[in-house]
């Protein structure tokens, strides 16, 4: 274990402020990757009037509380959602440490995890997912794959990761699987379904889950599309259309969005819903 010596609460703590800093720097991945920049300098600005933001103005929500959510430069507002994802995935590794404590199965959690909230708000807001998720996701998991055998070899907490070669197979199944479905949707809907991004993100996912799970993270992710679509998009677009304020033609549908989360579903209960399909049809 990493955590070795180090009391439950002390490692719980230590998750949280290292998720609330992550979150930051989503913040700035968020923002940056779309345009093509880099996410290291220059410095962080402020979006509206460009000033520099000092170190003290960049600590993890308190400093946008103290700043009374607003720059100390222009005084325009400065969005909440920057604290709300800091906040957000600084529960998410507290919530990893509780359940796997300190250990290195707790940060490889936490850390796809992560990757997986950067692309979700990413393509919701940008309409890409940025290979700087998707390629580092790639490498990491493949990595600690390998790693957590010498790192974490007698883990009591059992890993819902694959191994390194169930990784492999899985990166390869997930990123053919979502080619084969993005080929289907062009030629049926007569124009480009998905990007590239959707099948490194698969890619990703897949060296995460394995080939079942992944397959499973696909299925469970169009099904949460197509009821997002058929209950909200769809009917918006007519409303918006009916009343003339916009023209009836159906908005892009970010496919990452529910891809993420689906990622996140499969790798905890990916497995007890094959078994579950499996006893229900007799396979």
């Amino acid at each position: 274990m990493i955590g070795a010596g180090i009391t439950p609460v002390l490692g719980q703590v230590y998750f949280a402020l290292v998720g609330l800093c992550v979150g930051s720097f989503l913040n700035v991945c968020i923002s940056r990757w779309p345009a093509g920049l880099s996410v290291v300098k220059p410095r962080s600005r402020c979006p509206k009037c460009e000033r520099p933001i000092s170190a003290i103005e960049n600590v993890p929500v308190l400093s946008w509380i103290f700043l009374r959510g607003k720059c100390r430069g222009c005084g325009l507002p400065i969005s909440v959602e920057y604290p709300a994802v800091e906040l957000f995935v600084g529960a998410v590794w507290l919530w990893s440490a509780i359940q796997y404590g300190p250990s290195f199965t707790g940060l490889r959690v936490a850390a796809f995890a992560s990757f997986l909230i950067g692309i979700a708000i990413t393509d919701a807001k940008h309409y890409v997912i940025p290979d700087g998720y998707t390629i580092t996701g790639l490498v990491w998991t493949l990595a600690t794959s390998v790693a957590v055998l010498f790192i974490d070899p007698v883990s009591p907490y059992a890993s819902p990761f694959a191994g390194p070669y169930d990784a492999l197979i899985g990166a390869c199944v997930g990123a053919g699987a979502i080619s084969i479905v993005g080929w289907l949707g062009e030629a049926s809907l007569k124009k480009e379904a998905m990007g590239f991004g959707d099948v490194t993100l698969m890619a990703f996912v897949g060296s995460a889950l394995g080939a079942g799970r992944t397959l499973l993270a696909i299925f469970i992710g169009a099904a949460i599309g197509a009821v997002v679509f058929l209950l909200i998009v769809l009917p918006l677009t007519r409303i918006h259309s009916e009343s003339g304020t916009e023209s009836g033609k159906l908005p892009l549908v970010p496919f990452g969005v529910f891809l993420a989360p689906a990622a996140f579903i499969a790798l905890f209960w990916g497995n007890d819903m094959i078994d579950w399909y499996r006893k229900f049809t007799g396979l």
